[in-house]
C-alpha cells in the first residue's frame, strides 16, 4: 500500500497499479530493462495489473517472470475497457501509468494518473488526463518507490 497526504491534492491510499504495456513498460513489444528491474520492488507495495491491446503480441512472453496480472484487450474500445477495469477494482485505490490515447480514461479516473513520455511520446489526450508526466517508465515507477517526490510535485 502507498499512502500519502498531499496538501491541496488529497490523500492517496493506493493498493493497485494499472499499467499499459506498449509505449509504457515496453518498446516495440520488448519489456524495458529498467521496468523489469523495478517491477518486483513496486510489487512489494501494490498489486500490478498490466492492461494492453498487445500491439506486438509479445506481452505474455515479455512479462512471464514479472509479478503482475496481464489482461489482454480486444482491438475495439480499449479506452472504455481499461476504464471499466479501473472502476471494477475501485478508482480511488488505483494508480495508473500509460502513454497512449487509449489510456486517457483510466489515467483520468485513477486516484493518481502518471503519464510516460518515453520513446513513443505521450498522446496529448493522455497527457492532459494525468496528474504527473514522467520522462520514462523508470522515473514513473520510482515515484511509487519514493512517494515524497509526488508530494513535492502535486502539493498546492
Amino acid at each position: 500500500m502507498i499512502e500519502l497526504s498531499i496538501p491541496g491534492f488529497g490523500g492517496l491510499h493506493l493498493d493497485t497499479l494499472f499499467c499499459d504495456f506498449n509505449g509504457t513498460l515496453a518498446r516495440d513489444g520488448h519489456l524495458i530493462e529498467e521496468a523489469r528491474a523495478l517491477l518486483p520492488r513496486v510489487a512489494n507495495l501494490v498489486d500490478i495489473r498490466v492492461v494492453t491491446g498487445n500491439t506486438f503480441g509479445s506481452a505474455a512472453d515479455a512479462l512471464r517472470d514479472c509479478p503482475c496480472t496481464l489482461t489482454l484487450l480486444g482491438a475495439q474500445d480499449q479506452a472504455k475497457a481499461k476504464l471499466a477495469l479501473v472502476e471494477t477494482i475501485g478508482a480511488a485505490r488505483i494508480v495508473a501509468i500509460g502513454n497512449g490515447r487509449n489510456d486517457r480514461l483510466m489515467l483520468k479516473a485513477a486516484a493518481l494518473g502518471i503519464g510516460v513520455a518515453g520513446d513513443e511520446g505521450i498522446a496529448a489526450e493522455a497527457a492532459s488526463a494525468c496528474d504527473v508526466v514522467a520522462p520514462n517508465i523508470a522515473e514513473a515507477l520510482e515515484l511509487l518507490l519514493e512517494p515524497r517526490r509526488l508530494l513535492a510535485t502535486l502539493r498546492d
